[in-house]
């Protein structure tokens, strides 16, 4: 061949490609393709010089997309022409410093079958040995300090590898060619038990099996931090988990060996079994069966299990020898963050767990288990973290300058975003706690180094008091290079629907959540939008009444039961037969009395405090322990064989500016009306998610017929409400309506920090109207 004949070219490939087994593959397509040239990463991404026939070339930038490795997201591919040099060969070189900004860092992926038919072989030199991971799984996201992602920048700094492992490293021919976290038990990290403050009392994992098996309490270092386990089956052992951890009722989580270890304990349709086996191994809410082998303690009240199959080979380990499914819930005090450094863990941990099953390898990055629900024949996020963190999400506008939306107060994500690259960060929680809050804090930091992301542009809520909030006022306090974007709290929840669905708008958007802070000063939360990215105006809402006590009356759900029965029955008074008001008679009139004056209660349209009003009144909770308790526990309640519905009727407004009002209270009425005649209250939770579902698919049909808008937005934390979702997409879908619903973040207060980044996105970029619609620039 002659050298006119060959040409070369200069390719870059951006997206998740390192860490996954991206140059190995360039290097095999480069091989079978007989081309030559050389593959690298950089802080871009990698690097690609080409040469050979032009045919052949064409094939290999075809299959840089198409055969990627399976946990490799290539976004964009662009090459130019260069010199021919005639050298022969194709090679792998070393990751260069250059590059304008970092590459994205690849997460967290559950042990592949390869790796873990190695921990399985008596015969392989990694035969039982808990840190298996190669190209294809391990360790990502939780172990890296710094980028590109290469072995020196993780915390697998401290491990060199041993000469059978580093023949593996640079085998071309290896699974573990360039695999950053490769090691074995000659060279990598450590297992032990301790108990009591002593180590070495056999092997680790059988040490901690019979610990298990006696009734104790483990605490287990994972990948993103310490989980506590105990037997799932065992009542005084997680009976005993509860009160250490002073986690009342909340359910815990089950880890099970395999898919038919979770038939044991739950319906696992197809596409559960799905949400199970994927690489992310998120918990998995699943349907119990009546007869699953799980103590009382575990879900009391509830329906649905938790399931994950193991994700580590620790895990597959542990869960083998010890032969029975176990609660694996994080390892913290309630409302604390998941503990993940070692003398901490030890520290917070010492009088939950009886002994620590513990490993030598730092955790740089404290990342929460992940929670799905299967919808609509795909996962729907309750919250997004290992193993999905830090994957990226596409704006639909891309971001003319790096955005930090500082996101909501409760199960808090932040987000960092430039052109049309969002990183929603791991869940960080409820930023009310100091240590969580000082989480937040670090975990902003973290990212920023790694993404190379000095925001220009500040996106947080309108709500004052949110530390979210006061963090970016600080942040942007006397810097004149960054500009604030207050984004509304429910604005901000449709338009992470809308980024979620790649879409602008305009939409119907149903915000329906606990609270938010309102345009006028008042707590919203049962919001009808017509909304795209720039902006919201409310053309619908659930009609206020008073939260007597405030927040007491989040935490007492009987209170907004007290609130909605005065604004149903008036001057009449709640009926004195109802159980609810005797229950609280000592309280009730003083509460109902201050309600009536506005003292200490603030007016609220929350679609939540209606389910708790509600749940309140069928006597499923006066008091909770944790955030919704009271409407999860109404939809575990309903009746799904009940067709009726309660009218929750619709007022005309009082001008033609003013938004439609729908008078959650009359709904209150009937249901109250029910109580008293006996129905059951599985019945009664029925009828009031239908009549909820009737409503919205009402309201939206008329605002769409007046609006001239078809598509519908549904987000907040009571669309993770399967009956209610469910019943309404159903309406909408059957009155013609196109229907948005999650799909990479939650619909909870998780997705904010991605609707607040897109929101400041599209204001300074501007979105170009086109025939009733946005088009996305």
């Amino acid at each position: 061949m002659t050298a006119e004949q060959r040409e070369r070219r200069v390719v870059r490939v951006e997206g998740v490609v390192q860490g996954v087994g991206f140059r190995p593959f360039v290097y095999a397509l480069a091989g079978r393709l007989g081309l030559d040239g050389l593959v690298g990463n950089d802080v871009d991404g990698v690097f690609i010089e080409v040469e050979g026939p032009e045919p052949r070339l064409a094939q290999f930038l075809s299959g840089l997309r198409l055969e990627a490795p399976a946990l490799a997201s290539v976004e964009r591919v662009q090459w130019a022409p260069a010199p021919t040099t005639g050298t022969p060969g194709f090679s792998i070189v070393a990751s260069a410093a250059r590059g304008t900004r970092p590459a994205p860092i690849p997460a967290d992926t559950a042990t592949c079958a390869d790796c873990l038919r190695e921990v399985e072989d008596p015969a392989d030199r990694r035969f039982r040995y808990p840190f298996t991971n190669c190209t294809d799984c391990g360790p990502r996201f939780t172990i890296v300090q710094g980028v590109p992602y290469d072995r020196p920048l993780t915390t697998m700094a401290g491990f060199p590898m041993c000469e059978a492992c580093a023949a593996e490293y640079h085998d071309p021919a290896d699974r573990r060619f360039h695999a950053q976290p490769t090691c074995c038990p000659a060279c990598g990290p450590r297992l032990r038990f301790e108990r009591d403050g002593a180590g070495d009392m056999g092997e680790p994992i059988a040490a901690a099996a019979r610990l298990l098996r006696d009734g104790g309490v483990l605490a287990v270092k994972g990948l993103g931090g310490y989980h506590l386990a105990v037997l799932a089956a065992d009542e005084e052992a997680t009976a005993q988990l509860r009160r250490r951890k002073r986690r009342e009722e909340k359910p815990f989580a089950l880890m099970v060996a395999d898919l038919a270890q979770a038939r044991t304990l739950c319906r696992v349709d197809e596409v559960g079994a799905e949400c199970l086996s994927c690489r992310q191994r998120p918990a998995v809410l699943l349907d119990r069966l009546p007869e699953a082998r799980v103590a009382s303690a575990v879900a009391p009240g509830n329906r649905h299990l938790a399931l994950m199959l193991p994700y580590t080979a620790l895990h597959h380990l542990l869960l083998r020898e010890v032969g029975e499914a176990l609660v694996l819930t994080s390892g913290n005090v309630s409302d604390e963050p998941i503990a993940h450094l070692d003398g901490d863990a030890a520290k917070r941990l010492a009088g939950i767990a009886d002994a620590f099953l513990v490993h030598d390898r730092p955790i740089q990055t404290r990342t929460d288990d992940s929670v799905v629900r299967p919808l609509f024949g795909r996962p729907m996020m309750v919250r997004r973290s290992r193993g999905y963190v830090p994957d990226t999400v596409t704006l639909p506008v891309a971001a003319d300058r790096p955005i930090l939306a500082c996101g909501g107060e409760l199960k808090n994500t932040f987000c960092l975003a430039r052109d049309r690259r969002a990183v929603v960060s791991h869940h960080i929680g409820d930023l009310e706690n100091h240590e969580t809050l000082r989480s937040y804090h670090q975990g902003i930091a973290h990212l920023r180094r790694l993404l190379d992301l000095d925001p220009a542009v500040i996106a947080h809520d309108l709500h004052p008091e949110y530390l979210s909030t006061k963090y970016a006022l600080e942040l942007a306090e006397g810097d004149e290079r960054l500009t604030r974007v207050e984004v509304q709290h429910h604005h901000a929840h449709i338009a992470s629907c809308l980024a979620d669905n790649g879409e602008c708008g305009p939409v119907i958007g149903v915000a329906f959540d606990g609270l938010g802070y309102g345009t006028d000063g008042t707590l919203w939360g049962g919001e009808f939008l017509l909304a795209d990215l720039r902006s919201a105006r409310r053309a619908a809402h659930l009609e206020p009444v008073p939260m007597p006590g405030g927040t007491s009356a989040i935490r007492q759900p009987w209170r907004m039961a007290a609130a909605y029965l005065d604004a149903a029955f008036g001057d009449e008074g709640a009926p004195v037969e109802l159980a609810v008001l005797r229950r609280n008679e000592a309280r009730w009139t003083q509460v109902v009395v201050l309600a009536r004056a506005g003292l200490n209660a603030p007016l609220t349209s929350s679609a939540g405090r209606l389910f708790d009003a509600v749940g309140a009144l069928l006597g499923l909770r006066d008091e909770i322990s944790f955030e919704g308790q009271a409407a999860i526990a109404l939809e575990q309640i309903a009746d799904l064989d009940e067709r009726g519905a309660y009218l929750l009727p619709v007022a005309e407004p009082a001008g033609a500016e003013e938004p439609l009002r729908l008078r959650g209270a009359e709904l209150v009425r009937a249901a109250a009306v029910d109580v008293l005649a006996g129905v059951d209250p599985g019945v009664i939770a029925a009828r009031f998610h239908h009549g909820v579902a009737d409503a919205i698919a009402r309201v939206c049909e008329r605002l769409s017929e007046e609006n001239g808008v078809r598509t519908v937005a549904l987000s907040g934390g009571v669309f993770q409400n399967v009956l209610l979702t469910t019943g309404v997409v159903r309406r909408l879908e059957g009155a013609g309506l196109r229907v948005l619903t999650h799909r990479q973040v939650p619909a909870n207060d998780g997705g904010i920090s991605l609707g607040q980044a897109a929101v400041a996105a599209a204001q300074a970029r501007g979105l170009i109207p086109r025939e009733g619609h946005l088009t996305c620039l």
